[in-house]
């Protein structure tokens, strides 16, 4: 990309994306900035503070001398994201929106936007990278292993990586805040966002109530004994900890207790005590709604490394197809607390093949 472009770059009033803008201007293409809001449901400034997230934004835009564009997205991510997310919570599942809305808000209703006025790309501040490599465009890990969000880009396809740009994937982000601080910027020290936007900090079992009535049920242990109540299965995920008000039982060691799973016939939460109980670990799962990311479905059985969570170390692993839509996975040593409705991401090495939405677990 030598020649002068027409880039519009998501400015979401953080760092990232701030010094994504800046490099873009240093390297003398015409830059232009879109502001995206996508929840206007309760949105206030102390659940997410948009207000002040587009005000960083202008400030920004400002001293770079471009033009920021404000535009709605709302409705398109009521639709195609959180109708979603509150399905899958509903059908007992932890989702993650965050994948969805990359796929279909920043990188196809932002994407067909800049395209619709003119650019030639977008930009964002993710930590990834993506290069043309025989024809296809491969997506690659960010060079920071701390930010690397290859993770959340997995459903991005050939069309969407040729005309997306990622400037601070080849940085770690202590020097993009050096950056963002030499050039004076007023968001130089912010605090990354985390989470979904539109829950921000307000208290997730009210907000998921909100939408989804909650059916309190009993919590069981894995024999059976009832030792408790839960709120809702929605409000629980497999491996967590903390909030089953569960302690003081007679004849029961004092070890912390973890769900292992749910009953949604029964609507029962089931826990077992111990954070490396085996009933928390499993070496196979099944996943489906797979996507590769070259538009091509390698030659299968693929030895292969995936992520089933974010924050995870790679793990080996071997991916077979069973039926059309169909994939099962099994990892060369047990994995702790594989979630149905998360995402398995593949690798092998630096690239990012694709992924899917874990289904089953099979102990």
């Amino acid at each position: 990309m030598h020649s002068r472009k027409h880039i519009m770059v998501g400015m979401s009033g953080g760092v990232d994306s701030s010094v994504t803008a800046l490099l873009l201007k240093e390297q003398g293409h015409h830059i232009e900035g879109v502001f995206m809001k996508n929840w206007e449901e309760d949105d206030t400034d102390t659940y997410c503070p948009a207000s002040i997230d587009m005000a960083d934004a202008q400030a920004v835009c400002d001293q770079l001398d471009i033009e920021l564009h404000r535009v709605n997205f709302a409705a398109e991510y009521w639709e195609r994201v959180f109708t979603h997310f509150l399905a899958e919570y509903n059908a007992g599942r932890t989702p993650n929106p965050d994948i969805l809305c990359n796929k279909e808000i920043k990188f196809k209703a932002f994407l067909n936007y800049a395209k619709q006025r003119g650019a030639d790309y977008i930009a964002t501040g993710h930590y990834a990278r993506c290069q043309l490599k025989d024809n296809h465009f491969q997506l690659l890990k960010g060079l920071d292993p701390n930010k690397d969000q290859s993770y959340f880009l997995y459903a991005l396809d050939q069309n969407q990586l040729r005309y997306s740009l990622f400037p601070i994937g080849e940085l770690d982000k202590q020097t993009v805040r050096a950056i963002a601080n030499r050039a004076g910027f007023i968001n130089h020290a912010k605090k990354d966002s985390t989470g979904i936007c539109f829950i921000g900090e307000r208290k997730f079992k009210a907000f998921l109530n909100t939408y989804l009535p909650a059916k309190p049920g009993p919590i069981t242990t894995l024999d059976g004994q009832m030792i408790g109540q839960h709120d809702g299965l929605m409000f629980y995920t497999l491996g967590q900890r903390q909030g089953l008000n569960i302690g003081g039982l007679k004849h029961a060691a004092q070890a912390p207790w973890y769900v292992v799973a749910k009953n949604l016939v029964q609507n029962t939460l089931i826990v077992t005590q111990g954070p490396e109980h085996p009933s928390l670990y499993a070496k196979t799962l099944r996943a489906n709604q797979i996507h590769w990311i070259s538009g091509q479905v390698p030659a299968l059985p693929l030895t292969a490394y995936a992520k089933t969570r974010y924050r995870q170390v790679e793990q080996a692993c071997i991916i077979k197809q069973i039926d059309l839509d169909q994939y099962q996975i099994d990892f060369t040593t047990a994995q702790r607390a594989m979630t149905p409705g998360q995402s398995i991401v593949f690798y092998q090495q630096e690239v990012c093949l694709g992924g899917g939405i874990i289904t089953d677990i099979e102990s």
